[in-house]
């Protein structure tokens, strides 16, 4: 924060400086002269800048989030039918436990991930089947073969469960909004700032700009968590897993 607070100061400063030596010229008042116009063009430049990374950032995020989505749901799927070389009745427990955590996930873990939370339970259940797996009585190598694919398969999906809560936790940077919302409104007060007087018909054009700034900054508040808001990845991957759980099973 030190550093920023000195950026601040040292252009201030600059600005300060260069009035100073070159204080022997003509003043140029004009709302439309050269200081206003250059110090204008800069400041939609920069609001322009911020407001670009503030929406890709997130876009960004909630893409990498629905692929990551989908990575753990065909990992389930992938253990799915793995599970069917396994011996004994162990098939129709490690189904049943995929099944019951792809559920959890869809109805009670996912609406939490709007506010950047993950329920432990999932972990647990995962964690437990898991376990279940590897303590496992294998005969013959096909046996063995079938619950190391299995394994596989639950690793990549705790992995990708992992990458699902980072999704969820994170956000733009802490100033990007800040700063979006204080570059929107110095560019909506500039003109008075710099002079102008604007009056009946001519403040359309300024308010529409406004009302359309704070639109744009709004938006960029909006889409800070991947789990919630305009951009929300949903759960479909997982409803997809749960209809293709029900086609493998009844086909067998």
């Amino acid at each position: 924060m030190l550093a920023y607070t000195l950026s601040v100061v040292a252009a201030v400063g600059v600005v300060a400086l260069a009035a100073l030596l070159f204080r022997s010229g003509g003043e140029d008042r004009d709302p439309g002269g050269p200081s206003a116009g250059h110090a204008g063009a800069m400041l939609s430049a920069l609001f322009l800048l911020v407001f670009a990374i503030a929406i890709i950032v997130p876009w960004t995020t909630a893409d990498a989030a629905r692929q990551n989505a989908r990575a753990e749901s065909q990992s389930a799927v992938n253990a799915y039918w793995a599970a069917d070389g396994l011996p004994g009745t162990a098939p129709e427990a490690v189904r049943a436990g995929l099944r019951d955590y792809v559920t959890f996930v869809v109805k009670d873990e996912w609406p939490l991930m709007g506010d950047g939370k993950m329920d432990p339970v999932g972990a647990a259940r995962l964690d437990a089947l898991r376990s279940r797996v590897m303590d496992l009585k294998t005969e013959g190598d096909a046996e063995q073969d079938a619950r190391n694919s299995v394994l596989d398969h639950l690793t990549a999906l705790a992995d990708a469960r992992s990458q699902r809560a980072a999704d969820a936790a994170a956000t733009p940077p802490g100033g990007l909004i800040v700063l979006t919302a204080l570059t929107g409104v110095a560019v909506i007060v500039f003109p008075f700032l710099a002079g102008a007087r604007p009056r009946g018909i001519t403040l359309a054009p300024l308010v529409a700009m406004a009302a359309m700034l704070g639109f744009g900054v709004y938006l960029t508040w909006d889409m800070t968590h991947a789990f919630a808001g305009p951009l929300a990845v949903g759960p479909e991957a997982f409803e997809g897993a749960l209809r293709e759980f029900s086609r493998i099973a009844g086909g067998m």
